[in-house]
């Protein structure tokens, strides 16, 4: 599987969901997209299994690598 990382933390908080919704639109189906982001993404989540039919919310996988760090990856089917 390939997977795309995109790191948002740099960006500011009101660009960031428009270029997470672009980087995973650019996917080809089967691979991933892991964003690292300084909270966890709950709220993007929820935002993505709601909007894009093409989500696998099933195999969405979060990792906290430290308290600033999150590392989240939403596969695309």
């Amino acid at each position: 599987m390939t997977t795309t990382t995109l790191d948002v933390r740099e960006i500011p908080p009101q660009q960031r969901h428009p270029k997470i919704h672009a980087a995973f639109e650019d996917l080809d189906a089967g691979e991933s997209l892991t964003i690292i982001n300084d909270h966890d993404p709950k709220p993007l989540f929820y935002e993505m299994q709601a909007e894009i039919d093409a989500f696998d919310a099933d195999n969405y996988e979060l990792e906290q690598r430290d308290d600033n760090e999150f590392a989240a990856t939403f596969p695309k089917q």
